[in-house]
């Protein structure tokens, strides 16, 4: 558990661990994946949990919460329950209630209005995964940040040109192809 103040604001430490511990549960730190923050696991009696070690503390924080509210509904109900339905959500804003003082203002701002109807993934809250990136070692550079007319590439090193906001997507030209695509606003871009 001591490996934690590695990961987590300070503050959060002793609670986390009581957690973890209470539940007798494995938590594993992983590689970043690029298709999911966190998860949990109920496997012949034993909860497992693991998290991207690339996260800031505070994204760290807010995604083990949200991955141990899943083991608390599991113990609590079984699998009679929907993954995020309203028993999870209940349990999830419980929980972050006593972490929010951890938070600078500005996430804190956007948690309260996440946690009156969170989602299944916090990175469907666009705010919140812009508030949270601002703390992150490496800040990345997102399609949102750069101006219409702007030439990038995505990581698989295809390149487009952003043309407009379509709703809540960005359309964007193929350079490739010269197909129309949409892209999320937080999609990671180079320049």
């Amino acid at each position: 558990m001591e490996s934690l103040n590695h990961f987590l604001p300070a503050q959060s430490v002793q609670t986390i661990s009581k957690w973890l511990t209470n539940y007798d549960c494995t938590l594993t730190v992983k590689k970043s994946r690029s298709s999911k923050l966190g998860d949990y696991r109920y496997f012949q009696n034993k909860h497992y949990i693991t998290i991207n070690e690339d996260l800031n503390p505070y994204s760290f924080l807010i995604t083990l919460t949200h991955e141990i509210a899943h083991m608390m509904i599991t113990d609590k109900y079984s699998s009679r329950v929907a993954p995020h339905g309203k028993e999870w959500k209940s349990e999830f804003k419980t929980l972050m209630l006593g972490f929010i003082p951890i938070f600078p203002n500005d996430i804190q701002q956007c948690l309260a209005i996440h946690l009156k109807n969170p989602k299944a993934s916090s990175s469907s809250d666009y705010t919140l995964v812009k508030t949270l990136r601002k703390y992150d070692k490496n800040p990345t550079l997102t399609i949102s940040d750069i101006p219409d007319g702007s030439i990038f590439s995505i990581p698989n090193g295809k390149r487009y040109i952003k043309e407009k906001k379509i709703r809540t997507r960005f359309q964007c030209k193929s350079l490739n192809n010269n197909r129309i695509y949409l892209f999320n606003p937080l999609t990671e871009v180079q320049i």
